[in-house]
């Protein structure tokens, strides 16, 4: 046992140390011409957008690719060399697999940073972002499938599995079909939200009852950060199949409307008055629209329906709280009377 030991050490000695050391000067070759490359260019640019998330990715795929070559080089009779060459293939496919995911990556990142969020130009910018979000997770996918396929392919006994899977792929395919439905499904959906674009990278939506901004887009599901600072997590599939409101679809803008119910001797006018001074002294307001009416009214109070426009969600929201006290420590102050009131008449 120690002479066949012995025998292999002594075979494997200089190939091998020479191998190592080709796998060395090939990396430190790599690591010198990475370092030019970061020296020259900006830490902004397009050129270290692609290389910075890939540069360990790119490094593993060069030392595999250059000690694949050496062993190929070797003579075939050193023992254990068909085994190494095979784990080398197939670790060399893994390298593969993670830098082609890595530059993908990279490539979403180049073409969100080419259109950044400019005034103007916020609806094209979001509409590239989350189109460019959808794709490269649905590539990211694809690639992790096809190298699993490749680096199961590198074992004979799977190759040999594959030709008997063949024969039965009628009946597999209905069952893994079935069972991989709702990832399915949610990657479709993915896909058809990408071209038809209902919802964007930061749109406003308000969604069971929440309102909340779109955070982040993944390949299966997409996460809504609610005013409050929690997040919804929602599948892809339920935007498909259930009306949701984007409230900036187009743009931003919204009309806030604030309710106020009070006696019918009130009168509207010092409301009215009162209404435009609040507006014009809040920086929320857009000066777009202030409309003062009566929508409502029964037996024991009217009601006024005060409506306002801001430049977004958030604003609007602020400058209906503010409108709404400001026009009840108005009519606290100089109508207190004129609160609703319930009428009562005493018979003996």
């Amino acid at each position: 046992m120690l002479e066949v030991i012995d025998e292999g050490v002594s075979a494997w000695l200089w190939p091998g140390g020479s191998t190592v050391l080709a796998v060395l000067f090939i990396y430190g070759v790599y690591r010198i011409a990475l370092g030019l490359v970061r020296k020259l260019s900006e830490p902004g640019s397009v050129l270290r957008l692609f290389l910075d998330p890939s540069t360990r990715a790119i490094g593993a795929v060069v030392c595999l690719l250059a000690l694949s070559i050496s062993l190929n080089t070797l003579p075939p009779d050193l023992p254990l060399l068909s085994s190494l060459q095979q784990l080398t293939t197939l670790s060399l496919i893994l390298a593969l697999t993670w830098a082609a995911v890595r530059l993908t990556s990279a490539i979403g990142e180049v073409i969100v940073a080419l259109n950044p969020v400019l005034e103007g130009q916020w609806k094209r910018a979001r509409k590239v972002e989350t189109q460019t979000r959808f794709l490269v997770r649905g590539l990211n996918i694809l690639i992790v499938i096809i190298g699993a396929g490749a680096a199961l392919m590198t074992f004979e006994s799977v190759q040999h599995m594959g030709a008997s899977l063949l024969a039965s792929a009628g009946v597999g395919g209905l069952v893994l079909g079935f069972a991989a439905r709702p990832v399915l499904s949610n990657l479709l959906a993915g896909m058809q939200i990408a071209l038809t674009q209902p919802f964007r990278i930061d749109d406003v939506l308000y969604v069971q009852g929440e309102w909340c901004w779109v955070e982040e887009v993944t390949a299966t599901y997409v996460v809504l950060r609610v005013w409050d600072l929690r997040r919804l997590v929602i599948p892809l599939q339920w935007f498909i199949e259930n009306s949701f409101q984007n409230w900036s679809r187009n743009n931003a803008d919204l009309l806030g409307t604030v309710f106020i119910w009070v006696d019918y001797t009130m009168p509207v006018e010092p409301l009215r008055q009162e209404f435009s001074r609040l507006l014009a002294q809040s920086d929320r307001w857009d000066g777009q629209v202030a409309t003062v009416q009566v929508t409502d009214s029964n037996d024991q109070a009217m009601q006024v329906r005060f409506l306002m426009s801001a430049s977004d969600s958030s604003r609007n929201w602020d400058l209906r709280c503010a409108i709404r006290e400001g026009l009840v420590t108005f009519i606290q102050e100089h109508h207190p009377d004129q609160l609703p009131r319930l009428r009562a008449r005493l018979v003996e």
